[in-house]
């Protein structure tokens, strides 16, 4: 069975930094396109970033509201990837999620709240 296991996140001041990981089992990570998602209270969900695997290698794309300020990472020996979040900002508070989208499968979730 496919499926997503989420670690990290938690509770920092705005200008601070956390990591959300997300762990696979039953497939390669670096073999599709793995994007995070996040959702606020109340409101929907909002893309966030995608990794995808190209014949030129990885690449890499980003929301406007994180460019410059998160980046996605993988460890191809882990079968992880890691979401690093840096300058966070209040707004940035949400229930952040690592999902395949083509197998449909989706990460527990993981609370990140930017708060002083």
């Amino acid at each position: 069975e496919v499926q997503l296991v989420q670690s990290g996140g938690g509770l920092v001041q705005p200008g601070g930094s956390l990591s959300v990981s997300c762990a696979a089992s039953e497939f390669t990570l670096s073999s599709y396109t793995m994007n995070w998602v996040r959702q606020a209270a109340g409101k929907g969900l909002q893309w966030v970033a995608r990794v995808s695997s190209t014949s030129r290698g990885s690449r890499y794309t980003y929301a406007d509201a994180v460019k410059g300020r998160f980046t996605v990472t993988r460890d191809n020996v882990k079968n992880t990837m890691r979401l690093q979040m840096n300058n966070l900002k209040p707004e940035d508070t949400a229930v952040y999620y690592c999902v395949h989208f083509t197998q449909g499968a989706w990460g527990q979730g993981t609370d990140v709240t930017v708060s002083s």
